[in-house]
């Protein structure tokens, strides 16, 4: 099996640290334009199998050629990338699957879902964590009831040691955080899918110490095609991103302000957009490489054997400090890797845009993350009535 990991970041460093422990892969093309990027791999990472490729993902023909050589790209770059990435896919006839991030690319990429197909093609948006992980996790837990009343979905990168002024710390791309504050997020209400504004429907969630309680609210990106696929079987989905509390109502401010518009603004004699000013000062003021913890819960209720029945799943999943992986680069890349090798030793037939709760066996992908010593942990309960 081989294939190209686009970007050496922290996820795409993490996905490749996967690749490797696998006897099955021939060989791992990193691409990055960072020849620093590119070298740090190579040195904490040694093995024939890795490829450095330094390349400009905004390359079209580049990319698509370095696609051509192998059975799965990956795209470990940010969001905006992943249309065009998918179609130098569809150019390199090779298959492809990415993080996710944006409900509005995700939408055109579904455009190339026939050219896929024709084809023979596999396109899987969405193999993170969320959207990823949490879309397979409730899929598995619908699969086991005969109807579903609702879906709820609550998952949160922090840092174990929060330091103000935001008590979060920087874990991935600042452009896909910023976007999460910013797009709206797509639910089901009623029965109903519908758009609600990211930082809404504030809600507290509570975990096990040192957490106790924390804050839950509304933001887009982070279950891809999940409304869709459960459209008309559910009365309620929605999916909230979990932080310490206090944080929601501090980025509201900031987004109130316009502090993450796109429209440029004069300042003295010059004009800067509010988003690179923003961009710019989170990268500085946010701390990057703290400890960091992923939690996790998937909240399913409907009916089984025809009582009321509450699948819930949760985790709790801390940096890998002896491997050097954060939580959020394991919960992240583990999925992406996984998916990628489903699709390369062809466990996964259907050709074409696939969503992937509808594409992933679940059984066989929960077993790839229990032997990477990932603990999701399910119980199985009667739900509580809601006053």
């Amino acid at each position: 099996m081989k294939f190209l990991v686009l970007g050496a970041g922290q996820i795409g460093y993490a996905v490749v640290y996967d690749l490797i422990r696998s006897p099955r892969v021939d060989k791992i093309a990193l691409a990055d334009c960072d020849a620093d990027h590119l070298a740090f791999v190579g040195e904490r990472l040694p093995d024939d199998r890795l490829v450095p490729c330094r390349i400009d993902v905004n390359n079209f023909d580049e990319v698509a050629n370095l696609m051509s050589e192998v059975d799965v790209a990956i795209s470990c770059v940010t969001y905006q990338h992943n249309y065009e990435l998918s179609k130098a896919a569809l150019q390199a006839g090779t298959n492809f699957c990415d993080l996710g991030g944006s409900e509005e690319i995700l939408s055109r990429q579904f455009l190339l879902d026939e050219l896929a197909r024709e084809r023979n093609m596999v396109i899987v948006p969405g193999c993170g964590l969320a959207p990823g992980l949490v879309s397979i996790l409730a899929a598995a837990a619908a699969e086991t009831m005969e109807e579903i009343y609702e879906i709820r979905l609550r998952v949160g990168d922090l840092p174990t040691q929060p330091q103000p002024p935001l008590n979060y710390a920087r874990s991935f791309s600042i452009d896909w955080l910023i976007n999460q504050y910013v797009e709206e997020a797509t639910i089901i209400r009623d029965g109903k899918l519908m758009q609600v504004p990211s930082l809404s429907d504030l809600e507290q969630i509570h975990f096990p110490a040192p957490f106790h309680t924390l804050e839950a609210f509304a933001t887009s990106g982070g279950i891809a095609t999940l409304p869709q696929t459960f459209s008309g079987r559910v009365q309620h989905l929605d999916y909230k991103t979990i932080r310490y509390r206090g944080h929601c109502e501090q980025i509201k401010l900031l987004r109130d302000l316009g502090l993450f518009g796109l429209d440029p603004v004069g300042v003295d004699s010059t004009t800067v957009t509010p988003r690179d000013l923003m961009r710019t000062l989170l990268l500085q003021k946010l701390p990057s490489e703290e400890p960091d913890v992923v939690l996790l819960r998937i909240i399913v209720t409907g009916v089984k054997d025809e009582k009321p029945t509450q699948v819930v799943w949760d985790a709790v999943d801390y940096m890998d400090q002896a491997a050097g992986l954060s939580a959020m680069m394991r919960m992240t890349a583990f999925p992406a890797s996984i998916v990628a090798q489903l699709i390369a030793r062809g466990d996964i037939t259907e050709k074409g845009v696939l969503a992937l709760e509808k594409t992933v066996p679940a059984a066989l992908f929960l077993a790839e993350m229990a032997s990477r010593g990932v603990n999701l942990m399910m119980v199985e309960k009667v739900p509580e009535r809601r006053h």
